[in-house]
Formats: C-alpha cells, structure tokens, sequence
C-alpha cells in the first residue's frame, strides 16, 4: 500500500512540474504562430507577431529592427522551406518570457537550398493581451 501511494505521489509530482501555466502555454502558441509566419513568410502575420521596438539579432552578428526583419523575410531574402524547433523551455516573469530553444531549418535563400542550426533565445513581451518578440538572438551551435 504504501508504494502505491508513493509511486501515485511521484506521477503527481512529475505532471506537475512538466505542466505548462496559462502564460506559458500563450508563449508557446505565440512561437508557434512566429515560426508558421516565417515558414509562410506572410507579412502581416510577422507585423503582428513583432514588437514595434524589436530587435532581432542574427548569429552573424546583423541586427535588425522590425522593418528590416519582416522585410528580409516578407520579400523572399530569407526563405524558410521548414523550421523544426526543440529542447524549448519557457520562463514567464509578470509581462516577460523567455524562450530558448535549438532551431533546425530547411532554406531557400536566393534559390539556394541549405540548412541552418543555431540556438535561439527569444524575449516575449505582453502588449495589450498578445504576446509580441521584442528580442531575438541567434547564436551558432558548436
């Protein structure tokens, strides 16, 4: 009887500590519709989801402020054919998250097919109720 209150314990603890909270679960979908945004490279779509005051660093060290951001992407410069994104992790402080994860994508820049790795962190403001990338920083993996 005993170890089957322990191991109901040890599953309640574990569904707890890899569950996600309101905000981080609105984080999560908010990277999700930046990545369908990029793949699509719909305009408005990355209007939207970016922050006015954005600042979107790439692993070249190129940084771009929102214009330039949808801009390379919107236009076709930058042409995502697939993202695939994983070991995400998400910290939500008040109006703030932080997302880091490992991004795996298929490219089409300039009819050039290639591939990209590079570890990403994202900082996600609340602005009237919707979560907006105000920072992205790209960082080569080794």
């Amino acid at each position: 009887m005993k170890r089957l209150h322990l191991l109901a314990l040890v599953m309640m603890v574990s569904v707890a500590a890899f569950s996600q909270t309101k905000e981080e679960k609105g984080v999560a979908a908010s990277v999700d519709r930046l990545k369908k945004a990029m793949i699509d490279g719909q305009r408005a779509a990355l209007e939207n989801i970016a922050s006015e005051k954005l600042s979107y660093g790439h692993s070249s060290g190129l940084v771009e402020d929102k214009a330039a951001f949808v801009e390379h992407i919107a236009s076709g410069k930058s042409d995502f054919v697939s993202i695939d994104l994983s070991e995400q992790t998400i910290s939500v402080a008040g109006n703030t998250a932080i997302v880091r994860h490992v991004f795996n994508a298929a490219t089409n820049d300039n009819n050039t097919p290639g591939t990209v790795k590079l570890k990403i962190l994202l900082v996600w403001h609340k602005e009237k109720g919707s979560w907006k990338l105000l920072a992205r920083q790209a960082v080569k993996t080794t």
